[in-house]
């Protein structure tokens, strides 16, 4: 059985893959199950299956069969999967009527952590998913993100930058999660003060082919437009504007640190509404009942 990449992956995912990983995948392992029988795995967080790759896999399955059982653990009425699912996707596309599976037994947060580490570990899989799968950690396993960020082997910005795209509106999503939009575009659009032109912008950028570069430069303009006058404000030092940055990169999001009379200064961090302050406020590790 292929071995599972567990780089990255915390102690405790360890613990889980490790029944997986065993060797001892003899014949009275694996039994042949009725796809009739088995249902996918609910706290799978992949939305979206490649149609073109499952076909392929269809015509490998009629031709040679499937070598790589699936793992599923038993149900109320039947099996669900645990991985596997594009294997049991194809093999319904292949008109089978069962499929080699090895039965194992895993609760309920063992189900969803495996589901959504497996697919994290996928090259294909979208930025959304990916979002959708720490957030389903966070909701379900009632985790922070501070707790995701360490048994991802990922860090705190990083999983909060994912997480934001959440935010932003349908149309926008289905950009992203059909690839007119990139990751990067999508987080920059996130910058735009004025969230009722978002879509509009968005299509603006698929439409003109915006880079990056040149969608920051148009929302900055933006931005600029809708801000009301103010007087010039002093330049900032370059520990003060170092600081902005640090801390944008941790907070993700906007941080502005301006100085006042007698060394006295104010900080400020931009949120987007009331889960995103959440997600600050978890990041200083501030608890309010």
């Amino acid at each position: 059985m292929a071995k599972v990449n567990k780089k990255g992956l915390g102690r405790g995912i360890d613990a889980l893959f490790q029944d997986i990983n065993t060797p001892d995948l003899t014949l009275d392992n694996v039994s042949d199950l009725a796809l009739t029988d088995i249902r996918p795995n609910p706290y799978q967080p992949r939305k979206t299956f490649d149609q073109a790759g499952l076909n392929d896999l269809a015509d490998s399955i009629r031709q040679n069969g499937v070598f790589q059982p699936i793992i599923v653990r038993k149900s109320v009425n039947g099996y669900e999967i645990i991985t596997g699912e594009r294997r049991f996707r194809a093999s319904k596309l292949a008109g089978r009527d069962t499929i080699p599976a090895i039965v194992r037994e895993f609760d309920d947060p063992q189900m969803m952590e495996i589901a959504v580490i497996e697919n994290l570990q996928r090259e294909d899989l979208t930025p959304l998913d990916e979002a959708q799968a720490y957030d389903t950690l966070i909701k379900r396993l009632k985790l922070t993100q501070a707790e995701v960020s360490k048994r991802l082997g990922k860090s705190r910005p990083y999983i909060a930058n994912y997480l934001r795209l959440l935010t932003l509106p349908e149309a926008v999503k289905q950009l992203l999660n059909t690839g007119k939009l990139s990751m990067g575009q999508a987080r920059t659009l996130l910058s735009l003060k004025d969230k009722q032109k978002l879509v509009a912008v968005a299509k603006k950028t698929v439409t003109d082919g915006l880079t990056v570069r040149q969608l920051e430069r148009l929302i900055n303009q933006m931005n600029a437009g809708d801000a009301k006058p103010t007087r010039t404000p002093k330049p900032k030092s370059p520990f003060v504007r170092a600081s902005e940055e640090q801390l944008a990169a941790h907070f993700g999001t906007k941080v502005a640190i301006t100085s006042a009379a007698k060394g006295r200064g104010k900080l400020e961090i931009d949120f987007e509404d009331e889960a995103d302050l959440t997600r600050i406020l978890d990041l200083l590790h501030v608890n309010i009942d």
